[in-house]
């Protein structure tokens, strides 16, 4: 599966996408709406329409156009960490585990979580070190 490149977003086209994924097709007015109405339609426009063209959200060609995010919640989240983890320890996973394991109070389900993680990136390693041995 390979990873899809989402494009460095500014908090206000976070704030669209919010919207879409929750509120799903929207037209421009019902967009502003959805908002809460304190953006202007004009803004709400020119937004949605840098977002198609950054590849992020879909326009339908019906009208009034419908707009759609064209991406999911978690390829954003993948995106931005991946920035901080490049930025911050040059791509290197442990400062940043070290700093969240020792620093933060885990619940015993994020723990359990980590522990499955854990086992499923064992699993991955020894799968491409028997692949290897092979070749």
């Amino acid at each position: 599966m390979q990873k899809k490149d989402v494009p460095r977003l500014l908090a206000s086209e976070l704030e669209i996408l919010e919207m879409l994924w929750r509120a799903g097709s929207v037209t421009i007015i019902e967009g502003q709406r959805a908002l809460g109405g304190d953006v202007g339609y004009t803004t709400v426009q020119t937004r949605l329409n840098r977002m198609v063209k950054k590849g992020v959200v879909k326009r339908s060609r019906s009208k009034p156009a419908k707009y759609t995010a064209a991406i999911q919640p978690e390829e954003v989240t993948s995106s931005d960490l991946d920035l901080l983890l490049d930025k911050v320890s040059r791509g290197s996973v442990m400062p940043l585990v070290t700093h969240l394991v020792k620093d933060r109070a885990l619940t015993c389900d994020e723990m359990d979580e980590l522990k499955k993680l854990i086992a499923e990136a064992e699993k991955r390693l020894g799968n491409n070190q028997s692949l290897e041995s092979k070749s």
